[in-house]
């Protein structure tokens, strides 16, 4: 390895989130600050909350249903005035 190139290496740098958990990670930076960490992320506390996709796709299913129950109109054709 080259000399002097690298930056320097912290084996126990530490982490501090928002919610005021602390942690010890490997890292180029020796104080790292976050804002959410899996103590307080709602994915991993279970507090996730779940968004109604059924209803949506049943929207989007009667709108399709709706579209193809009803028949198509015909165009009318505009005639062009020939000289």
């Amino acid at each position: 390895m080259k000399v002097d190139i690298h930056p320097k290496y912290f084996a126990k740098a530490s982490v501090t989130c928002a919610c005021g958990n602390k942690f010890f990670v490997g890292s180029t930076k020796e104080h790292i600050e976050t804002e959410i960490c899996a103590k307080c992320h709602p994915f991993y506390t279970g507090k996730e909350k779940m968004i109604d996709k059924v209803g949506r796709v049943q929207k989007f299913m009667d709108r399709t249903a709706k579209k193809l129950s009803t028949p198509k109109k015909a165009k009318k054709v505009k005639e062009r005035k020939t000289q």
